[in-house]
């Protein structure tokens, strides 16, 4: 994008990078360039090698929100905002009555949608650990057979893509390069597409024939955390918009408004133990292996935990299923290899038990998040607990702990949490 300032022109590829200086932009398409200095800027048709006239808009975040606020880093600031993010997110679209939940942005795209016989989420890093959520609950809810793809590998993998698939592109940015190629085969190949991203005009939000706005603000840390909570949150209402139009008992619909409702406080209530997360990690930092499992709902959790683990402290780190650690992981446990498993009290629980147990018949220092009640302290040598929820919306509630863990152990290690190597915030090439 090209921002329009006083005496001065900038070029970014992210908003926020743009706020501080001004917030009138604009947004350049494929095959277009932009040529200015100081004072001007053309934007001429690569092709035709003529300007082109293109509309100026406004971003509509304030300096404030791309301000660290009095935190040590922006990643700690996101982290805290997430009961006010996911309140933002639900804002508006839980409707209650016959409608339930109003997706605007469906709108131009909802008899499409309601003729859809497959959906596939298509996203990178963080946004596909959403995703996977995301897949298990259309499926759920919606009865549709869903599945998520990294949009890397499926954009060169000739994808077969039948008649009423619709394919969902996940971004915070919603500028991630190999998403936005995805998006353009799947289009390419007669698909209705769909967004779900942060940035209001992005690359994605313009290509995609629909979407759904996150409304969780910049998101200046390059790791991905209020993002993070925010898209399985407008997951949850699009899977819920779904599975209205396909007959989901009104009274399930209500039982999940209400819990998502209820997620802005329960959130808070974790952040408010924030200190427990940091005595924590002062006990693990000095670890150079974790190993994180969950099962189910809780699989992408601790996928998404030991990614962030990984990004922002340098710590090597794996996620895996519970059910498969006996088929190879388990040989990487041995005395105090730090092993921490996503356990509420969700429909896995009992065979996340058991393979509790197994961490602990072979010396790993089981560290557990679970959920309220959950009579593991006897077996956990660590144990925090978060309040319960629906089975489905415990990722919101189990992955803050993991953003917090990882944060402060990054802290610890003297690591630069906001700015990690090798790392940037958008990835706009391959």
């Amino acid at each position: 994008m090209i921002g329009l300032g006083r005496g001065a022109i900038y070029a970014a590829s992210d908003a926020s990078a743009i706020i501080p200086h001004t917030r009138r932009v604009v947004y350049l398409d494929d095959g277009e360039m932009a040529v200015f200095d100081a004072s001007k800027c053309d934007i001429v048709s690569m092709q035709a090698m003529s300007a082109v006239d293109k509309q100026v808009e406004e971003i509509e975040w304030d300096l404030e929100e791309a301000e660290r606020g009095g935190y040590e880093h922006y990643m700690l600031k996101e982290i805290f905002e997430q009961p006010e993010t996911i309140a933002s997110t639900l804002r508006g679209r839980i409707v209650g009555g016959e409608d339930a939940v109003r997706l605007g942005g469906l709108h131009d795209v909802a008899e499409s949608l309601g003729r859809a016989r497959r959906v596939i989420f298509t996203a990178c890093g963080t946004s596909w650990h959403a995703g996977q959520i995301g897949a298990y609950l259309l499926e759920e809810l919606a009865r549709i057979p869903a599945s998520v793809e990294y949009a890397s590998e499926w954009r060169y993998r000739d994808p077969v893509l039948e008649p009423d698939t619709v394919v969902v592109g996940i971004s915070q940015s919603g500028e991630t390069a190999d998403t936005l190629a995805a998006i353009e085969l799947a289009k390419q190949r007669g698909s209705t597409t769909l967004g779900i991203i942060n940035t209001v005009g992005s690359s994605i939000a313009r290509l995609s024939d629909a979407g759904v706005y996150l409304h969780a603000g910049p998101e200046i840390g390059v790791a991905s955390t209020k993002a993070f909570t925010s898209q399985v949150v407008a997951l949850t209402l699009f899977s819920l918009w779904m599975g209205r139009k396909r007959g989901l008992d009104p009274a399930r619909i209500q039982e999940y408004l209400e819990a998502l409702v209820a997620l802005p406080g329960q959130v808070q209530a974790i952040l408010d133990r924030a200190d427990e997360i940091r005595a924590l990690a002062s006990r693990l930092a000095d670890h150079d292996n974790f190993l994180y499992l969950g099962r189910g709902y809780s699989y992408p959790v601790a996928l998404e935990g030991a990614l962030k683990l990984k990004e922002i402290s340098y710590v090597h780190a794996e996620g895996f299923s519970a059910a498969e650690m006996k088929h190879g992981p388990i040989a990487l446990i041995e005395q105090d290899t730090p092993v921490l498993v996503v356990a509420p009290r969700d429909a896995s629980y009992p065979k996340v038990l058991s393979n509790m147990q197994e961490v602990k018949a072979r010396g790993g220092h089981l560290i557990t998040i679970s959920s309220e009640p959950n009579g593991l302290a006897e077996l956990s040598d660590e144990l925090f607990t978060v309040p319960q929820t629906l089975d489905s919306l415990l990722p919101v509630l189990t992955s803050v702990p993991l953003q917090l863990l990882a944060y402060h152990i990054g802290v610890m290690r003297g690591c630069d949490v906001d700015k990690p190597r090798n790392l940037a915030k958008s990835v706009t090439v391959e």
